[in-house]
């Protein structure tokens, strides 16, 4: 980016169709796949929207995670003075600092280990299900399915006791919730943090069977990085999925002949959550990285210290990347390697079990409510558009029940 070019128009944020990536990232990947351009919070930066492109981003070691607001021609090094933050919010470090984190993670989320979970998902997705069938539509998918499911789910990996999850599900629930107040969510925030730290405490004394025993009993990290790690987890592993479980019965419901096949054809549903991963890409303002240095790509200059937003939502639907159209929804669609999860060292540490809530939650909720159906038009489903995460604030369902006629 040279500097004497003029700055296009701002970051495309807002979808006109619930489903589909803002138009504007369209025309930026067939034109300008590495483009100067103010950012969603105002920062001029560049966006990064070809498929090559967010890859060679997410790859290459000159694009810092430690994202922050710098000036063009500023380099930053590992030394650089940056924001507060948590300890052991490790999606923000880079490597080394991240290494140690991750390396200690990685064999918590394996695949055997995350498939070890699948009775427990399924006993919370039945539990949940069970409730919106007392309870009776039309009823709000995300508060009474989407939503608790994830964080039970958390709850569980923690090792939280079950008498405190109800306080747990709740600090959570506002923690994530982009609508709710800033004096709320910052409340919410600080006793979370607090109460993982006397969890902390108490898994020192007397460890048990969950992931932060683990990580406590290694040795290797400090209590409050411990608290940082089991509030990253909260966060990315709440956030992500409920949004996914929502908005994926939303575009479902909204595809009939789609869900028709996978009614048809039940054995399909392991393609279709990754259709609906790639479809979807929640994370619709994409990932952030500082340059560390002056970088070329694809012919332009990136200079030291802008930020660069990888847009995974834009690489996802670029043509001739996956089997046939790329903004056609189609749960048949051979598999391809989509970035919903991210790429590099920073792709998504608990994809695995994300995997796994989906394709339990969703094929679950169908089975048990074949009537299912939207209790409102797609167009009036209220949406998140300014957050990270994108998907349905609320979701209104309803669906035919039996009636005894004995």
């Amino acid at each position: 980016m040279t500097e004497t070019q003029p700055v296009p128009d701002a970051q495309p944020v807002r979808r006109t169709c619930p489903f589909d990536p803002p138009e504007g990232y369209r025309a930026l990947r067939e034109h300008d796949p590495v483009a100067p351009m103010i950012l969603a919070d105002g920062l001029t930066g560049v966006i990064v929207s070809g498929y090559d492109e967010v890859r060679a981003v997410l790859t290459d070691p000159r694009f810092s995670a430690r994202h922050r607001r710098a000036r063009p021609g500023q380099t930053v090094t590992d030394d650089s003075p940056l924001p507060a933050h948590v300890p052991g919010m490790f999606i923000m470090m880079d490597a080394p600092e991240h290494t140690r984190f991750r390396r200690l993670l990685t064999g918590k989320f394996t695949v055997r280990r995350m498939r070890q979970l699948t009775p427990k998902v399924t006993q919370y997705v039945a539990e949940q299900l069970d409730e919106m069938a007392r309870t009776g539509g039309p009823a709000d998918l995300v508060q009474m399915f989407a939503l608790p499911v994830p964080s039970l789910m958390i709850c569980e990996l923690l090792g939280v006791p079950y008498a405190d999850r109800a306080d747990f599900q709740a600090n959570s629930a506002t923690i994530v919730d982009m609508d709710a107040p800033p004096e709320d969510a910052t409340r919410a925030r600080i006793a979370m943090y607090q109460y993982i730290h006397e969890l902390v405490r108490a898994k020192r004394a007397e460890p048990t069977d969950d992931l932060l025993s683990d990580l406590v009993t290694t040795g290797e990290l400090t209590d409050d990085e411990l608290a940082g790690v089991g509030m990253l987890l909260l966060i990315a592993g709440h956030e992500t999925t409920a949004n996914m479980i929502a908005l994926s019965t939303l575009c479902l419901l909204s595809h009939p002949d789609q869900l028709a096949a996978l009614r048809a054809e039940p054995q399909l549903i392991d393609g279709a959550v990754e259709e609906l991963l790639r479809y979807l890409t929640i994370v619709h303002l994409g990932l952030r990285r500082t340059a560390r240095q002056d970088v070329e790509l694809r012919g332009r200059t990136i200079k030291a210290g802008s930020t660069v937003v990888a847009a995974l939502a834009s690489a996802n639907r670029e043509a001739g990347r996956f089997a046939g159209d790329p903004d056609t929804f189609d749960v048949r669609r051979p598999r391809g390697a989509h970035l919903a999860f991210g790429h590099g060292i920073h792709q998504c540490l608990g994809q695995q079990l994300a995997r796994i809530e989906l394709t339990i939650a969703l094929g679950a909720l169908f089975e048990r409510f074949p009537g299912l159906r939207l209790a409102v038009p797609v167009r009036d489903v209220p949406m998140r558009d300014s957050g990270f995460v994108y998907g349905p604030r609320e979701l209104l369902v309803t669906w035919d029940t039996e009636v005894d006629c004995g």
